[in-house]
């Protein structure tokens, strides 16, 4: 049996982690650590921090706050314990951070759990190769009116996912309020919208002339990000220390169907 503890458990998708996690055999929440979440609301035991988790894991699933690495990243190096990242809006230096965990733990870290969204991913680099920097291209990136981080990690990794593609020659133009000229042929548009109750909308729009191109893709609910998540864990629980993302857990997925 795989034991998971969920850091964030009090949050939306903690929540539905937990809740999904009952629809997996061979996998099972064993607590969840969240400093704001009332223990009597769960069925797991919930503990303010790392220091106080009094239970045997073998993975985390950590949907919290950037704020929260340093914590995290402590404990699993003191308990060898792999995680599985999904939260995004990390800075430069706790990236490196991550990376330097990844030499003594397995660590598994993508912007966005869905596959679809990683289908949407592929496909953007496909399209990329294909039409050349001749077709302007723009990502439009949509959530609810809770998300702190802007852009989306998920439009961010499309965004170097297709300029990859052009030699990462292109620059990533954020909104174009602060701009009073005439777009060139080497950027990459991002925009964010915030509203509501949207879980996450992405368009990649390659725009060329007399015509438009857009690759979509929309989450009608969190249930795919955790059911990536937990897919995630699973996989992430048999490997050693290094680090890991959806493109490894697909290709590894298609290479033992």
């Amino acid at each position: 049996m795989i034991k998971v503890l969920i850091w964030g458990i009090g949050g939306r998708m903690g929540k539905n982690i937990l809740e999904s996690l009952s629809s997996f055999d061979g996998v099972e929440a064993v607590g969840g650590v969240d400093k704001f979440a009332d223990q009597a609301a769960f069925s797991v035991p919930v503990f303010k921090s790392g220091k106080d988790v009094n239970v045997k894991a073998d993975v985390i699933i950590d949907f919290s706050r950037p704020d929260a690495l340093e914590e995290i990243l402590e404990y699993a190096l003191s308990n060898k314990v792999g995680i599985m990242l999904a939260t995004t809006g990390y800075s430069p230096a706790q990236q490196q951070a991550i990376d330097e965990a990844s030499k003594k733990i397995a660590v598994f870290q993508s912007s966005n759990m869905s596959l679809g969204v990683n289908l949407l991913i592929e496909l953007c680099r496909k399209a990329a190769d294909f039409l050349g920097d001749k077709f302007a291209v723009e990502i439009i990136e949509q959530h609810h009116d809770q998300k702190v981080d802007s852009p989306s990690g998920t439009a961010l990794s499309i965004a170097n996912a297709i300029n990859e593609q052009y030699d990462n020659s292109m620059q990533f133009v954020y909104g174009r309020h602060d701009k009073n000229c005439r777009r060139t042929n080497k950027e990459i548009g991002i925009h964010a919208v915030r509203g509501g109750t949207i879980v996450g909308k992405h368009d990649v729009m390659f725009i060329g002339k007399d015509e438009v191109i857009t690759l979509a893709h929309e989450a009608q609910s969190r249930g795919v990000f955790a059911q990536g998540a937990i897919r995630a864990a699973i996989y992430l629980a048999s490997k050693k220390s290094g680090k890991y993302n959806m493109q490894d857990m697909v290709a590894d997925i298609v290479n033992n169907a």
